[in-house]
């Protein structure tokens, strides 16, 4: 028999920790391989964790709300393996850092280490205090969501372990906190924690919102508290790109074994237009503003849960159609699955909603911080329109979609955002019918 450690995976660059969540094994309990242990969250996505091995786990080494470092055992998992041809130590309380094989590179313990130093450096409430209380990045990210500074967080009581503050301490915090409407007026962003009643009526049912809600919901607040939202819209003749995709569709699904659907077209619009107007690529940060080199794409999309996620495509400009396509099926499923990466849905600088995809036709979509514009695109419909020929105007069946753009007012005039939906307007019309993929 060999007993295996459960390690806590590297989670992305700029993620040096992780709080536990839930066990969905217990002690004793047996484990296929890849089949899912623990629940973890970081400050910016939850995920679970699988083992690498068939055996029965025998110790939790975290309880739930505590935080882990990346490279520490979580679990130990005994297997049916000999001794020797063990891939970890036997010993729980074995370096952090160390690694189930027997290099054990001195690179991994690096790599920690710069990436809790990175974590350090990005996060504006500082891991530890003056009290020498710990915060969990899980807290911090709440902390700032809710406006509570370094000073305010180290008088919240702690029943984690050492008196750490917990995510169910400062939630219940949060919740028992009150401001007054001149302090939420001039302050930092308000939560969506309700400090007036609300009247019951019969039939009533009190759905408290999961923890994924509540972060949307503080998020879309601050984004329209932050940033004065305009939004113009145009009407695009899309006739020649649906009768492409018609075309070509089912050769593509039988050559490549994936399905071309009309957003990463729309994702290579974009692209182009953020290259003419490269000045809606950017971010602000008090008075400043800062030019983005890289072009990446977020794409929302909607979970099973009815929650959203924002799967971010990096460096979008340096794809083709074909890896485009690509990229955005691989994104949805493991959307879907919730089997993306922190670092897969962070560092946007562009978003895309498609509010077609509900049988809308249009939507004035909120701005995803710290980006500066979002675009909507709505259903493709056909209608009659107005076509200009050589002998005339007629009247034609044409395939139409709104297509909308919201943007920060404070850096995006209505002339940038206008043409620059315009032009996203005119790639899509002018999309060669004789394109090859």
């Amino acid at each position: 028999m060999a007993q295996v450690e459960l390690i806590m995976p590297k989670m992305g660059e700029s993620v040096a920790e992780a709080t536990v969540i839930k066990w969905l094994k217990n002690v004793g309990e047996t484990i296929e391989i890849d089949e899912s242990v623990i629940e973890i969250a970081t400050d910016k996505v939850d995920s679970e964790i699988p083992s690498p091995v068939e055996g029965i786990l025998t110790q939790q080494l975290y309880r739930e709300d505590e935080v882990v470092q990346v490279g520490q055992a979580i679990a130990i998992i005994e297997t049916s393996a000999p001794k020797e041809d063990s891939t970890a130590t036997k010993k729980p309380e074995a370096s952090p850092i160390e690694t189930t094989t027997k290099e054990a590179p001195k690179k991994e313990i690096e790599i920690a280490e710069e990436m809790v130093e990175k974590a350090k450096e990005v996060n504006a409430i500082p891991e530890g205090s003056s009290s020498n209380k710990f915060f969990s990045p899980l807290v911090r990210s709440i902390a700032q969501q809710e406006g509570i500074d370094t000073k305010e967080l180290e008088n919240i009581s702690g029943t984690g372990k050492e008196g750490r503050v917990t995510k169910k301490d400062i939630l219940e915090y949060v919740t028992s906190r009150t401001k007054s409407p001149t302090e939420k007026l001039v302050g930092a962003p308000t939560s969506t924690t309700n400090t007036v009643g609300i009247p019951s009526m019969e039939g009533d049912e009190i759905i408290e919102m999961d923890r994924m809600r509540k972060m949307i919901a503080d998020h879309m607040l601050m984004s329209k508290q932050v940033s004065p939202h305009v939004t113009s819209f145009v009407e695009a003749d899309v006739t020649q790109l649906v009768k492409w995709r018609n075309k070509i569709k089912d050769e593509f699904l039988s050559r490549e074994g994936e399905k071309i659907t009309f957003t990463p077209i729309f994702i290579d619009a974009i692209v182009k237009a953020i290259k003419d107007f490269p000045m809606i690529n950017i971010s602000v940060e008090g008075t400043n503003i800062i030019k983005r080199k890289h072009i990446n794409i977020g794409m929302a999309a909607a979970l099973p849960s009815g929650n959203l996620i924002v799967p971010v495509i990096k460096d979008a400009d340096q794809k083709n159609l074909i890896g485009l396509t690509k990229t955005v099926n691989d994104m949805a499923k493991r959307a879907r699955s919730n089997s993306l990466k922190p670092d897969e849905i962070s560092g946007g600088t562009f978003t895309l909603t498609n509010v077609g995809g509900f049988g809308n036709i249009m939507g004035t979509p909120i701005i995803n911080q710290p980006q500066v514009a979002i675009m909507a695109v709505g259903a493709i419909v056909k209608k009659p329109a107005v076509i200009e020929t050589e002998h005339g105007d007629v009247i034609a069946i044409r395939h139409k979609m709104f297509c909308s753009l919201s943007y920060d007012h404070r850096v995006v005039d209505g002339s940038l955002g206008g043409m620059f939906l315009k032009r996203f307007s005119d790639y899509l019309e002018g999309f060669d019918p004789e394109t090859n993929i």
